[in-house]
């Protein structure tokens, strides 16, 4: 199998095996026009199994939505064919966006307007909740 390496773009490492759908879904890469490649089930020396994402574009990529699906990533940063950045994520405080509060009497269920918001409220558990009505989120 070949892979070509990108010029200007991210990687994203360290992906928990089967996450890397998840990730392709909730960043909405289905939405560049660039080439973008997918690997899962890679073998690992860290952990037994992996997946990685080459994403051949710089554009602004959310990594608290990352971090929050899987904190152990590792994205790296690639210019002109060179790693620029290499960033270890972790869960980040809050989340907009990316979790729909599932309480019925959340405000928002009546003001669609309102983003939804989770605050990181136990971070040993993952654990987030609605900033309006403290609902735990569902992972």
């Amino acid at each position: 199998m070949t892979i070509d390496s990108i010029c200007n773009g991210f990687v994203l490492d360290h992906i928990s095996a089967g996450k890397s759908m998840e990730l392709y879904k909730v960043l909405r890469l289905d939405k560049l026009d660039c080439s973008v490649a997918i690997i899962k089930n890679a073998a690992s020396k860290k952990d037994t199994r992996k997946d990685i994402i080459k994403i051949d574009s710089l554009y602004d990529i959310n990594f608290d939505v990352i971090g929050y699906v899987d904190p152990g990533i590792t994205v790296n940063i690639v210019k002109d064919g060179k790693l620029i950045e290499k960033k270890k994520l972790a869960l980040p405080e809050t989340v907009r966006e990316v979790i729909k509060c599932k309480n019925p009497r959340c405000i928002t269920s009546v003001e669609r307007e309102l983003p939804h918001e989770f605050r990181l409220t136990d971070r040993a558990r993952g654990e987030y909740r609605c900033v309006y009505c403290e609902t735990k989120a569902e992972r």
